[in-house]
């Protein structure tokens, strides 16, 4: 070979991978999947359709393929990028990668196995990939005259199952959240005394023995996912009311102890909003209360913010609409069917009232990718009831006779698969 050879860059292999000026671009793509070679640019059509992207399942560094959109409708229809088993921006292909930007363009290159697609000129690079949505719920343990250990599973429609009996020791006001993207975890509550156990939830819904010693013994307390794929618990009680916080990995281990979080407080409830951060709500301290505090998606707590909503306490919080959540029932001496919405930056909107059965000491989860579920609880006796939210925050009528019914138990979501 002689001469300059432009716009190329060298493979780890030693053979020269097409760049810009070197890509070779194809017809135009109107269907809902298509599967891309790299060295190719790929207009993408999306004015009938979202449009899966479906990347080679090998690749060497340097490889590139360009997307751009045909016809500026992006924004409408977006386009879906499936990394077949390769990294993309570090993340795995269990990540979510979209583009709705319209009249975007988008060029990915290959790195490496490490690090994977990167996109090297596109509009949203802070937003992909996202974390895949929690498909399915578990609540756990509680009261119905003595502590128990039972747990019910809820699928990705939303059904809740029978009793699943003897998942570790019984138990009652705990807390759960998710962790590690599709696990969950219960922690804390009381036996004949505070506890500091927690029990870890498998992806397929399974809850492992019990694991002893995990920070301040403690029951009354809220937990919630932050950071795509962490947990945090939170506040609770002690001998007094307390604020501290324990973090909780992707790989299920909690930290040991953060105190001075916020007001101490107990009875409260939390829920992941916005992608990547948390919420803690309401409670009590001497009388009840309506302040929240918010956690980034690093797992700090800030300073506390009062006033949200009608103060109450022993009310249940949830994800819904994927970047949402749902504040919900409760009692401030008399039990409420009141939600309070909370838009993706945190903002706890004022009280929508008449949302079901009235009842306190429940439990709530996300399910369904974008929905969430309120169950159980106390309103003139143990309640089996549950009720559904849908992804724009509407709140269901009752449905009863939902597995053993029972007040101060926990729930949270698993399972990234429907």
């Amino acid at each position: 070979m002689s001469g300059p050879v432009a716009n190329n860059v060298f493979r780890s292999s030693g053979v020269i991978a097409s760049a810009a000026g070197g890509l070779s671009w194809q017809s135009v793509v109107t269907a809902s999947t298509v599967t891309v070679s790299a060295g190719n640019g790929y207009p993408i059509n999306t004015t009938s359709n979202t449009c899966t992207i479906t990347l080679p399942s090998s690749a060497e560094a340097g490889d590139q393929i360009i997307f751009l959109d045909y016809a500026r409708t992006w924004g409408t229809n977006k386009i879906i990028i499936d990394s077949n088993g390769l990294n993309y921006q570090s993340e795995d292909d269990t990540y979510i990668v979209e583009y709705d930007t319209s009249g975007q363009t988008v060029s990915i290159v290959y790195s490496g196995a490490t690090v994977g697609w990167i996109p090297e000129s596109d509009v949203d690079v802070t937003d992909a990939p996202v974390a895949p949505p929690t498909q399915k719920a578990i609540f756990g343990y509680g009261y119905n005259g003595s502590n128990v250990s039972m747990s019910n599973l809820v699928n990705s429609s939303g059904v809740v199952a029978t009793d699943v009996t003897g998942v570790g020791t019984v138990r009652t006001n705990l807390a759960a959240a998710s962790y590690g993207l599709d696990k969950a975890i219960f922690g804390y509550g009381h036996t004949t005394g505070p506890s500091s156990l927690s029990n870890l939830v498998s992806s397929s819904g399974v809850v492992a023995t019990d694991t002893t010693g995990v920070g301040t013994a403690r029951y009354d307390l809220a937990a919630a996912g932050y950071g795509t794929d962490k947990a945090i618990f939170g506040y609770g009680y002690s001998s007094s009311r307390v604020s501290l916080t324990n973090l909780v990995s992707n790989s299920g281990v909690v930290a040991s102890d953060t105190t001075g979080v916020g007001t101490g407080r107990n009875n409260l409830a939390a829920t992941g909003y916005g992608g990547d951060k948390a919420i803690f709500g309401y409670g009590y301290i001497s009388g009840y209360k309506s302040m929240t505090n918010l956690v980034s998606n690093s797992g700090v707590v800030a300073t506390d913010t009062t006033g949200v909503g009608t103060v109450r306490d022993q009310l249940a919080a949830a994800g819904y609409g994927t970047d949402k959540a749902i504040f919900g029932y409760g009692t401030n001496g008399g039990d409420l069917s009141m939600t309070n919405l909370v838009s993706n930056s945190g903002v706890v909107a004022t009280d929508t009232t008449g949302v079901g059965s009235a009842r306190h000491a429940l439990a709530a989860a996300g399910y369904g990718g974008d929905k969430a579920i309120f169950a159980y609880g106390y309103g003139g006796g143990y309640v089996s009831m549950s009720n559904l939210v849908s992804n724009s925050g509407v709140v269901a009528t009752d449905v009863s006779g939902v597995g053993t019914a029972r007040n101060q138990l926990a729930a949270a979501g698993y399972s990234i698969s429907a």
